[in-house]
């Protein structure tokens, strides 16, 4: 059992750190405090091929492995982790189940621009009466001739104050096998989108509200039945984060050995008392397991969706 990368794999590690190093180095802490997605680094992302890399090379991505997505968010967010969690957005979240189950005329009309980090997508999962219980969800969706007609609520909704195309988990008929989803569009009448609240890690979110919200249907993503489907394409989004949560230890790790290594006190530097190595021993034997499950739910997917067990685990 192999547990090195590729030596194509160390190349393109290499390349995406030096990129990182070389255009994100600079306003780190400021990028990391400022609200709303950071569409210039987006686009700054996108014309270094690091958006759309579990993306098939016919719909404009890269054609790469969930892995290589994986190595682009540890080299990014050991420079900047805010821009990081751009590369997340353009590989893992709502985009790539999009991607998994969408028409070639949705690709056609919104892939472009989400790929070339002019627009953010996001994901309308969990219910303010039920939480993230998908299955309880209450937003409702009653096809009407050639549209489908929306009410209902959705909180806790990543880069949801930003986004331009929304993928909304809906119930068509009652019991699981009628949830699905649909595909708004910001800007729809009946659709609206409330004030910005904060999650824990500084992102955004806004409650979004549909009331009697009128969309064509073809903008069904996944109809009644769609759940399991969609559920499998949430575990690619369960990889991101946590690729994303990684990183951000390995890089508090790294800050926290760079102080102990210079910081002194009683006339010796910290790292050289017992009491503190332990805890660095700790802390790196977390990262590391963490390190070998993230890997192994994400290389065993080869170029499937990944494993519900393995993700969860990992």
């Amino acid at each position: 059992m192999n547990f090195e990368l590729t030596e194509e794999q160390r190349m393109f590690a290499a390349s995406v750190r030096r990129f990182a190093e070389d255009s994100l180095a600079t306003g780190v802490l400021k990028r990391a405090h400022t609200p709303g997605f950071p569409f210039d680094v987006a686009r700054l992302k996108a014309e270094h091929d690091l958006l759309g890399i579990t993306i098939s090379v016919e719909d404009g991505g890269q054609g790469g492995t969930l892995i290589d997505a994986v190595i682009a968010i540890e080299q990014v967010a050991s420079v900047c982790p805010r821009s990081a969690d751009v590369v997340q957005a353009g590989n893992f979240g709502p985009i790539r189940t999009f991607a998994e189950y969408a028409t070639t005329e949705q690709k056609n009309r919104f892939l472009p621009d989400l790929l070339g980090g002019k627009a953010a997508i996001s994901l309308g999962m969990s219910a303010l009466e039920a939480g993230s219980a998908v299955t309880e969800l209450r937003t409702t969706a009653r096809v009407d001739g050639d549209a489908v007609i929306l009410n209902g609520t959705k909180i806790f909704s990543t880069h949801s104050p930003d986004a331009r195309i929304f993928v909304i988990y809906v119930r068509f008929t009652p019991g699981v096998e009628g949830i699905g989803s649909v595909l708004v569009e910001k800007g729809t009448p009946g659709f609206t989108i409330g004030q910005p609240s904060k999650f824990m890690g500084g992102e955004e979110w806004s409650q979004l509200y549909f009331e009697n919200c009128c969309i064509p249907i073809a903008n069904i993503l996944l109809g009644a039945g769609g759940f399991k489907r969609q559920i499998a394409g949430f575990n690619v989004e369960r990889i991101g984060n946590s690729a994303r949560a990684l990183a951000l230890g390995c890089y508090a790790y790294n800050l926290a050995r760079e102080h102990a290594s210079i910081r002194k006190q009683f006339g010796r530097v910290l790292c050289e008392f017992q009491g503190l190595q332990w805890k660095f021993a700790d802390m790196a034997l977390k990262l590391e397991s963490a390190q070998l499950l993230l890997y192994r739910a994400a290389v065993n997917a080869e170029g499937k969706l990944p494993s519900a067990y393995e993700t969860a685990i990992a």
